[in-house]
């Protein structure tokens, strides 16, 4: 049985300035419905994905910023930074992990500048949104075999 990762619910404390900075880097609006007693469901989807992202009013308990580590691939590293730093967005510069693997958490083991020959998989940026959830870019230009 096939299962897709459709949707991440993300915790923040202002709905309507999430939505702002979400529709400011690009990404679709998928839904904004409300209903009774506050409740309310903000989606909006980055483009090319097949995953959204859901916020708003009673979706989640989780405290607003504490979402870590969300991943948004990309093709090109240095152009999606650019075209983040554009919108206004403070992304980190681009990194690779002294191990060559994955990113460490936090900033310990960043090594300045992209992987070695752009290795795909290896190179990262980082920002956060307004409550400080934390999204990763990762540049993958060749995909590891089955993906």
């Amino acid at each position: 049985m096939d299962m897709r990762l459709e949707v991440v619910v993300l915790p923040v404390s202002d709905v309507d300035k999430a939505k702002q900075f979400y529709e400011s880097l690009g990404w679709r609006l998928d839904a904004d419905f409300v209903g009774e007693g506050g409740f309310r469901v903000v989606q909006l989807t980055p483009p090319g994905s097949a995953c959204s992202v859901i916020f708003g009013s009673g979706v989640t308990s989780a405290a607003p910023g504490s979402a870590d580590g969300l991943q948004l691939v990309v093709a090109d590293i240095d152009a999606a930074r650019a075209e983040l730093v554009g919108y206004g967005v403070d992304v980190s510069e681009v990194f690779h992990d002294a191990g060559g693997v994955f990113h460490h958490s936090g900033p310990q083991a960043r090594v300045p500048g992209p992987a070695p020959e752009h290795k795909s998989y290896g190179s990262f940026a980082s920002f956060s949104d307004p409550d400080g959830n934390a999204w990763f870019l990762q540049e993958v230009t060749t995909r590891l075999p089955g993906r």
